[in-house]
């Protein structure tokens, strides 16, 4: 299992504020932060190639759902949560049961979540 301390988060939010805010916990926390990406073919590209070891996703990058990227994560086998507002209800189909950030959420919440994905890290 990964610790916390130096583990590669990738971003991916559309909105300023919350990216910069997202960001500072992940220092907080120790993890390096990987992009962010606020728009979904950068957010594609790095999910493909970027050196990463788990992803925070926003359900909703700009009107247009995240998950092709959370399905490019999947494919490499990087586990990552979904960060929304709307809890489960606002994942698709064929991403119900992923774990989700409920927004807004505290730095213990976030760190509690990375926790639990830091344990999938090989």
């Amino acid at each position: 299992m990964k610790t916390l301390a130096a583990l590669k988060v990738l971003v991916v939010e559309d909105e300023a504020l919350v990216s910069m805010l997202v960001e500072d916990m992940l220092t907080d926390l120790g993890c390096i932060v990987v992009g962010p990406a606020a728009e979904l073919d950068e957010a594609l590209r790095l999910a493909g190639a970027a050196d990463i070891d788990a992803a925070l996703l926003d359900v909703n990058l700009g009107g247009r759902p995240i998950f092709p990227v959370a399905d490019a994560l999947r494919e490499r086998g990087v586990p990552f949560a979904f960060a929304s507002g709307y809890g489960e209800a606002g994942l698709s189909e064929g991403h119900r049961g992923a774990t989700v950030l409920q927004k807004p959420f505290r730095e213990a919440d976030l760190r509690k979540v990375l926790e639990g994905l830091a344990a999938q890290v090989v």
